[in-house]
């Protein structure tokens, strides 16, 4: 009921933003004069015609440009986001072909080139109303030099932003939006270029979700990598935080050399330590050579029948990396607890742990919520834990996957090792989906977002 009452107030919010944006166009419409409406036609017009020369050169050299670029290259690169090429090519008989990844690719950017141009031509309108606006009121119009250290002073977070945002879009939105767009392709398999890729809609999501080679793999693996998720969360961060409680207790001596360990472990890289037990655990390695020094029998631990064995192995390597930073995270929040409280509640005889489940555990988890959820997602995600332990192996019953193996490694089989890119892109579409809600889920209903008050 909470997610569905904040769902409705973000559903409202969004339509009083559009309903402001219409009211004002609405209103320059209305009130604009013939100079204005100069600017809707030619960009820079209006600037011009109120003899702001340089503001006005500009804008009409931005549109200059746009048109160029649109006849030129831009047209055709929308045009072919559409078809993702039509004519074939032949390595063989040496036919020059369409390229339907870089026709993806350009078309991406000429939407972002568009994007922008919408919003410097909607910012050039705006800019001759207010200037409009200041000649009715007989207030002073700003000249370009005016306008120059408002963007160096007032504005200057405009000036300073301008340059990521470009690099956010071209370096981050464009990558995101072409492997969701991959995912409504065919690509891969012996669908790449030379070849032409075309649109499938959501074959590949009927693929993961339907019978036939991917849909029982994907939920084999989706329902463990789910249990995985919950228990390495679980085990890592009350595990830290029992170790940060025990550090914490007054009758503990050299408390330093006791936490040095952990952070020692914690300050080794990952890799090297998933390689250091994947080393340990081998046929070859020294846990198995006591077992036989003993006279039992070599353990395959890592195998590829080890199903369980090695899933446990993977939840205690991952604590063993996971835990100190958690720990780390516990002792500096349980230094900032108020005594007074413990004191309060021994004075009415409660016990220790009940004083844990009353006071620590609700201070630390609204403190830790949002680092909690992002523990959920590093672990849902840990793509290196069976990779570096058990990569490589493919299971009986698993397509292009072990019984270890979590979305992201599946992921990584389908798409680098064997080519299934299109649903490989399906399915880290799949995974954005799950995590954000459980995200945006556990959020609302935690303390850290409905008792915010409460901690204050």
């Amino acid at each position: 009921m909470i997610i569905v009452n904040k769902l409705k107030k973000f559903i409202i919010s969004i339509g009083r933003f559009f309903k402001e944006k219409f009211n004002g166009a609405k209103e320059i419409i209305k009130e604009g004069d013939n100079k204005v409406f100069a600017s809707f036609f030619v960009m820079g017009l209006g600037q011009l015609l109120y003899k702001q020369w340089v503001k006005g050169f500009i804008y009409l050299a931005i549109q200059i440009l746009f048109i160029v670029y649109f006849v030129l290259t831009g047209a055709s690169d929308l045009f072919g986001l559409f078809t993702l090429g039509r004519k074939e090519g032949n390595e063989w008989y040496g036919i020059q072909g369409d390229n339907s990844i870089v026709m993806l690719i350009m078309g991406i950017l000429s939407v972002i080139v568009i994007i922008f141009y919408i919003a410097l031509y909607i910012s050039n309108i705006k800019d001759c109303y207010k200037t409009q606006c200041a000649y009715d009121t007989l207030k002073k119009v700003n000249n370009f030099k005016d306008d120059v250290n408002n963007l160096l002073d007032k504005s200057f977070y405009k000036t300073a932003l301008a340059l990521p945002v470009v690099g956010v879009m071209v370096f981050s939105i464009l990558p995101i939006v072409f492997m969701i767009l991959i995912a409504f392709t065919n690509y891969g398999g012996d669908i790449v270029p030379p070849a032409l890729v075309d649109w499938v809609g959501l074959a590949n999501f009927k693929k993961i979700l339907s019978l036939g080679q991917f849909a029982p793999t994907f939920f084999k693996i989706f329902g463990w990598n789910m249990l995985w998720a919950i228990m390495s969360t679980a085990l890592n961060y009350f595990a830290g935080l029992g170790l940060a409680l025990l550090l914490n207790k007054k009758c503990v001596k050299g408390k330093v050399i006791w936490r040095a360990f952990p952070i020692l472990a914690y300050a080794i890289p990952g890799f090297i330590t998933l390689l250091g037990f994947k080393f340990m655990f081998s046929y070859g390695g020294p846990i198995n050579y006591y077992i036989a020094l003993l006279g039992g029998e070599k353990i395959g631990f890592l195998g590829l029948n080890s199903k369980w064995i090695a899933r446990f192995i993977g939840l205690g390597v991952n604590a063993w990396i996971s835990i100190p930073s958690t720990m780390l995270l516990a002792t500096g929040i349980l230094s900032n607890i108020n005594n007074d409280l413990y004191e309060a509640a021994r004075v009415d005889g409660a016990s220790a742990f009940r004083q844990f489940r009353k006071i620590t555990l609700p201070y630390v988890i609204f403190a830790t919520t949002p680092v909690l959820i992002s523990q959920f997602i590093g672990n849902f995600n840990n793509f290196g834990i069976f990779y570096f332990l058990r990569g490589g192996l493919y299971s009986d019953g698993y397509f292009l996957a072990s019984d270890t193996d979590l979305l992201i490694n599946w992921l990584y089989n389908m798409s680098i090792d064997n080519n299934y890119y299109s649903v490989g892109a399906a399915i880290s579409l799949v995974i954005f989906i799950i995590t954000s809600i459980i995200s945006l889920t556990v959020y609302v209903l935690s303390p850290a977002y409905r008792q915010e008050e409460t901690f204050r």
